[in-house]
């Protein structure tokens, strides 16, 4: 029985086959598949839905303008994840420029409010856990985004960051261990109950 990720893999390369011939069907289908979770990471990689979608839609004009020259090798998924993570740190650089030449040393928080993040928990541990993310460093933020939620593999998630994989290991699990608190708060009562009785 075909696993899910071999029926992605095949679904992938049946688009990447499509997109290479040119077929408006096979960009539409990448896109009803891709479109939730590029902008899923960009959202918690920026913290701003109305950046997110520009950006989601900067990663679809770059797939529509690139369809016919990609490698018959490409990974689709890993493709799609190194295209928002270069235009996030495109963003990021112009928006630097911008407040160097305002002379802004710093943006104004906006009002206080459901972050994006909050917005989309719909469970107390989903919550804890986005807001975790939110915590998190980028570098490490955007590490256990593309692996352990994207599904990409170390060695693709290492290729999209331009990263080692073993670097990419090194910080998914750095990443882990500062969030597992946020996942099971239990355990970080109980490891402090057992250090204050021994």
């Amino acid at each position: 029985m075909e696993s899910r990720a071999e029926a992605d893999r095949a679904e992938d390369e049946r688009w990447l086959a499509g997109l290479l011939r040119g077929e408006p069907a096979a960009f539409d289908g990448v896109f009803a598949a891709y479109r939730g979770r590029v902008f899923g990471y960009l959202a918690r990689m920026t913290g701003r839905r109305d950046v997110a979608e520009d950006l989601t839609q900067e990663v679809f004009l770059r797939l529509a303008r690139s369809a016919r020259g990609l490698r018959p090798d490409t990974r689709l998924r890993a493709w799609l994840f190194t295209v928002a993570h270069n235009v996030m740190i495109s963003h990021a650089r112009a928006q630097q420029v911008t407040f160097a030449l305002a002379a802004e040393l710093a943006q104004r928080p906006a009002a206080p409010g459901p972050t994006p993040f909050e917005a989309v928990a719909e469970s107390a541990t989903q919550h804890r856990i986005e807001r975790a993310l939110g915590q998190l460093p980028v570098g490490y933020r955007e590490v256990i985004l593309l692996v352990a939620i994207e599904g990409l593999s170390p060695t693709d998630a290492a290729a999209a960051l331009g990263l080692t994989p073993e670097a990419v290991r090194q910080r998914l699990s750095r990443a882990r261990a500062m969030i597992s608190p946020a996942v099971d708060p239990d355990a970080r009562r109980d490891a402090g109950t057992q250090r204050s009785t021994s």
